[in-house]
């Protein structure tokens, strides 16, 4: 038995724990020093705690402010470094969903193994982007490298299946240079009808046009950002919705450029988007490669780029796999079980 006592004054280091090991398997009691904040860290109706055992393999039983977790020695040791992340989290007054307690498995399952493990060499956590409305975590390997890339490169490409994030988090670093005025303006683009874009059948004015193909752009800045603050930026020039046909002969500087749903983007499209990258301006381009609606045996702009661009300094690249859905669980089963059937095709067609 090894008993972790953790004194009062040491606000880090609560909750207390205890181990028991016997063999390959363990038994770690988690005590928290604030019910309420246990209550919520558990989940209502245990369902954090729930996800924790579904993915970890062990058993967590709640009672009061006691957590008691067991199984495989390694992934008890996992879910207690989750639980004690998470209530780190809840101490500093940040909300707990659903995808921050996957988010926090998936880290805990990149750190390793309980001998693999060193807290003092260990990064901390996935990346942060800080917002003043509120923090935004990377939640999986793929989505933290995504975001160590936007703020190293210039140019990144994201590219990956629907619920990784893409979009969402292209958005929130875009708002966080807007907020720290780096950048004057933030542009959203995407190729709106289809591969056609002809707009000009559509009734309205441009934003009119355009705003049920941006919808999942607007989502995430009504999210991320004050609902006045976006409604009086959209009205004046600080957030641009600039349909990609009508990005020709313009030079984007001090701005943040978001190109949404790139793989519809033709190959003369996508060259005319890349080389309007202005002076102390940032382009992010995101695309589901197996989303492609162009016309049969039309290449993807986005497809050519990632494969012309990839040893080009100053570029970024992440690629998303149904293993960084960060949506309802269902959402990565389904993106896996497409993406067998696709590769099952392609060897059958070969």
């Amino acid at each position: 038995m090894s008993l972790h006592s953790r004194g009062p004054d040491d606000q880090s280091l609560v909750p207390s724990a205890k181990t028991i090991e016997e063999g390959t398997r363990a038994q770690i009691v988690l005590a928290f020093d604030d019910n309420r904040l246990a209550s919520t860290l558990f989940g209502q109706y245990g369902q954090n705690l729930s996800l924790i055992e579904r993915r970890l393999g062990v058993v967590a039983d709640s009672r009061s402010n006691h957590v008691t977790i067991e199984g495989p020695r390694d992934s008890c040791e996992q879910a207690r470094r989750v639980l004690e992340g998470l209530y780190e989290q809840l101490k500093r007054g940040d909300d707990v969903v659903s995808g921050d307690v996957e988010g926090a498995i998936r880290l805990s399952i990149a750190q390793g193994s309980l001998f693999e493990h060193d807290p003092a060499t260990s990064r901390p956590g996935f990346e942060e982007i800080n917002l003043r409305k509120r923090p935004v975590r990377a939640r999986t390997p793929a989505q933290d490298a995504y975001v160590r890339a936007l703020q190293r490169h210039a140019l990144v490409f994201g590219t990956g299946p629907a619920g990784t994030g893409k979009t969402w988090l292209a958005v929130a670093h875009a708002v966080a240079l807007f907020e720290r005025k780096q950048v004057d303006r933030i542009i959203l683009s995407r190729p709106a009808v289809e591969a056609g874009e002809r707009l000009g059948f559509l009734p309205g004015d441009m934003r009119e046009k355009v705003d049920p193909y941006l919808r999942p752009i607007y989502d995430a800045l009504f999210d991320l950002m004050d609902a006045r603050i976006v409604e009086r930026a959209l009205q004046g020039t600080e957030i641009e919705i600039a349909p990609l046909a009508f990005m020709r002969g313009r030079t984007l500087s001090n701005a943040v450029v978001i190109l949404d749903e790139a793989q519809n983007t033709t190959s003369m499209q996508m060259k005319m988007f890349l080389t309007r990258l202005g002076e102390n301006s940032r382009m992010i381009v995101t695309g589901d490669p197996s989303q492609v609606d162009l016309p049969q045996g039309q290449t993807s702009g986005l497809a050519e780029a990632v494969k012309l661009l990839k040893n080009v300094e100053g570029i970024g690249h992440v690629v998303f796999t149904h293993q960084d859905v960060v949506r309802h669980e269902l959402v990565a089963r389904i993106v896996e079980a497409y993406d067998k059937a696709s590769a099952a095709r392609g060897r059958e067609a070969r």
